[in-house]
């Protein structure tokens, strides 16, 4: 039976990361970064595809696992008749090379461990060179090596284009598996040391989750969520990837499948606003730079989404020999959607970078200019047809969440003026775009006969982001327009509570068949918004049935199947992370810096 999406826990080191299913298989791992090829890919595909499993011989799935308290290290534990074995994993803060360490532990009894590892590079599709160099198994293949070792060392064998060994561990005797990847034309990197690794991964993310302010009912959450959020942020350049994973499928069996192993510009103002409530201002000015140079150059060249380092170009193909996630096909690396035009993002970024000056975050030099720039653009181009927040591949319409957020644009950059007039700009030209683009969503964008705002003008369709709308400012939260848009959307795209997107299936919006799960971060908006709306209590109720939505390491992907009782889409989800600290510091009295 094919594993479960919550089936995974994440490792990584802040640069990668990789899956750890439940029967101590690694089936997901990129290096050296997120959107390299993966080396274990069976999660997309079967164990010939690449993977890695430790564990009991003839055990299946473990007995328990979890994280190490307020860190990324993962214990995972089996009680087999003969005694009970752990299995620790971790990937350390690299140096120069990346480090995926597997450590096996005798807990009890004496307990036969089996170790079977398939490395495929380029997504599964390359067998690599295996060979054997002073107490190392050696794997290359074009540019990639491996080197894999054992303390103390275990005999291994080759069999059906894997790595094996078998070994027998006692209470209190350890096996440490470390397996490096560096690029094959460069001499083999520096060995680590695992039990140093170990206890210094463990001091180092418990002293980071220290910092965090939050000390409210949900502390164990939003620590974890924050961890996750550190896991996903690709520290070279402090750009946060939406998912460690690709074309993990929105409906089973379909073709809903997408690469989110990139950093979207639609979260920067719910990611900063996370990381700054919770104390975290390094990491919120790290992605604010991120966010300056990914942006830079010709406003009307603005993407919605860049590479890690801010790359620019990231084609969208197919890979045929990978059957995809329970059948889930195509699976596709790059993303199309890079070239859309949605002018959400342009008020996504202004109101980024207000929020990062009124914080205290220290000012760019040529950050203000770069705003002025984007907001004369939006002047003259916000009255076009956008593909909208959520990517819609069925043609442009007028988006009533992206006309909502060119008035954030205009009304972050009237207000930065305000409170810094100091700074040149055009005060009354941007207060006559902020005026124009306010009337024009109240008279096109809103359903009086239903006293609702709909999904784009004329349209009777809702959308899940005209939540946001007292969220961001646009109307107070007692506007009875208000009112009437959270209960509709309530009505209308709720399902068991919780929230879809939009109706998407048989509407021709999004251009794409079939169906998906609610959307994670769209149940947390609804409870944002029935707390903004004075419905404390059942905005409270339904942020705890979210929080146990998460599996049992704590992580949420980006939907949930409500009939199905399983988590969907690209894992673990930045996006559902963020929403989660964010309603839990600011909405629920959580005790953030705001």
């Amino acid at each position: 039976m094919h594993p479960r999406i919550e089936d995974y826990a994440l490792i990584g080191d802040e640069q990668t990361a990789a899956l750890v299913g439940k029967d101590g298989s690694i089936d997901w791992l990129c290096l050296p970064r997120f959107d390299s090829g993966a080396c274990f890919a069976r999660l997309l595909g079967d164990e010939e595809n690449g993977h890695w499993r430790i564990a009991p011989v003839g055990a299946d799935r473990c007995t328990r696992r979890g994280y190490r308290p307020d860190t990324l290290v993962l214990d995972t534990e089996w009680d087999t008749p003969q005694g009970t074995v752990r299995v620790t994993d971790l990937m350390p803060q690299r140096d120069r090379a990346p480090d995926l360490i597997r450590i096996v532990e005798g807990v009890s009894g004496r307990v036969t461990v089996h170790s079977a590892l398939r490395l495929r590079f380029d997504y599964g599709s390359i067998i690599p060179w295996m060979r054997r160099s002073g107490g190392h198994r050696v794997a290359v293949a074009g540019p990639d090596s491996v080197w894999l070792r054992s303390e103390p060392e275990v005999r291994t064998w080759g069999k059906d284009f894997g790595t094996h060994s078998e070994f027998t561990v006692a209470e209190g005797e350890r096996v440490a598996f470390v397996f490096t990847w560096h690029p094959s034309h460069e001499p083999r990197p520096g060995l680590v040391d695992p039990y140093e690794a170990l206890g210094s991964s463990v001091r180092d993310w418990r002293r980071w989750a220290a910092r965090c302010r939050y000390d409210g009912p949900y502390r164990d959450a939003v620590v974890r969520s924050l961890i996750t959020l550190k896991a996903l942020t690709y520290r070279p350049t402090g750009g946060i990837v939406a998912a460690a994973t690709t074309s993990l499928p929105e409906e089973l069996g379909g073709v809903r499948n997408w690469d989110y192993r990139y950093c979207w510009l639609r979260d920067s103002t719910l990611t900063l606003g996370a990381l700054l409530s919770a104390g975290y201002h390094r990491e919120a000015e790290a992605w604010r730079d991120w966010l300056l140079r990914a942006v830079a150059g010709d406003p009307a060249d603005l993407q919605i989404m860049y590479g890690v380092a801010g790359e620019r170009r990231l084609p969208e193909f197919e890979l045929p020999w990978l059957a995809g996630f329970a059948d889930s096909a195509p699976v596709r690396i790059g993303n199309g959607a890079v070239s859309q035009l949605q002018l959400d993002v342009y008020g996504e970024v202004l109101d980024s970078l207000w929020l990062a000056r009124r914080s205290g975050l220290s000012p760019k030099p040529h950050m203000w200019s770069m705003q002025n720039i984007l907001l004369e653009w939006l002047r003259t181009h916000w009255q076009q047809p956008d593909e909208g927040l959520w990517e819609v591949r069925g043609g442009r319409r007028h988006f009533v969440h992206s006309k909502v957020m060119v008035w954030v644009a205009a009304d972050r950059a009237v207000r930065t003026l305000e409170e810094y007039p100091e700074l040149p700009g055009d005060m009354a030209g941007w207060r006559k775009l902020r005026d124009a683009v306010h009337r024009e969503v109240c008279e096109k964008g809103y359903d009086p006969d239903r006293n609702t705002f709909t999904q784009y003008y004329g349209s009777r369709e809702l959308d899940a982001a005209l939540l946001l709308i007292p969220r961001v400012g646009f109307l107070p939260p007692d506007d009875p327009r208000v009112i009437g848009t959270v209960d509709a959307v309530r009505a209308e795209l709720g399902h068991d509570g919780f929230v879809r997107r939009y109706a998407g299936s048989g509407t021709g919006i999004d251009g794409l068949p079939g169906g998906e799960g609610v959307f994670l971060a769209c149940s947390f908006w609804l409870a944002d918004a029935l707390h903004l709306t004075g419905r404390a209590q059942e905005a409270r109720e339904l942020f705890e049935r979210l929080v146990g939505l998460a599996n049992d390491v704590g992580l949420l992907s980006e939907e949930y199947d409500p009939v199905a009782g399983r988590q969907l889409g690209n894992f673990p989800q930045a996006f559902s992370h963020i929403a989660l600290v964010n309603t839990a510091l600011v909405q629920l009295g959580g005790g953030g810096a705001g």
